[in-house]
């Protein structure tokens, strides 16, 4: 893979647009009042997007994938660490995709 100095101004625009995006939202999120609801909206967004990336990855039945979600969910059961869970899963699916080439 070789660095291509056309790409860079590309790169950039992302970073900032993902920056703005970020900080726009902190900044608006001054001028809202948290209510109970909206905390709950709020603590379960992560656990809604998880699922939309896991579920395509899981309805296309890959072994290696179906075999990783199967670890994390053993190392979850087992370990308060997300962090463990995903590194035993992404490790998984390496070994699996190592073995099977």
């Amino acid at each position: 893979m070789s660095f291509r100095p056309d790409f860079l101004p590309f790169l950039l625009a992302i970073a900032a647009a993902s920056f703005l995006c970020r900080m726009g939202g902190f900044w608006f999120m001054h001028f809202v009042r948290v209510t109970p609801r909206l905390e709950a909206a709020l603590k379960a967004t992560p656990l809604a997007v998880m699922i939309g990336i896991v579920t395509p990855v899981a309805a296309r039945g890959n072994p290696a994938e179906l075999a990783a979600l199967a670890v994390i969910a053993i190392v979850m059961r087992f370990s308060p660490s997300d962090l463990i869970a995903a590194m035993a899963g992404v490790a998984v699916v390496a070994g699996v995709r190592f073995l099977s080439a």
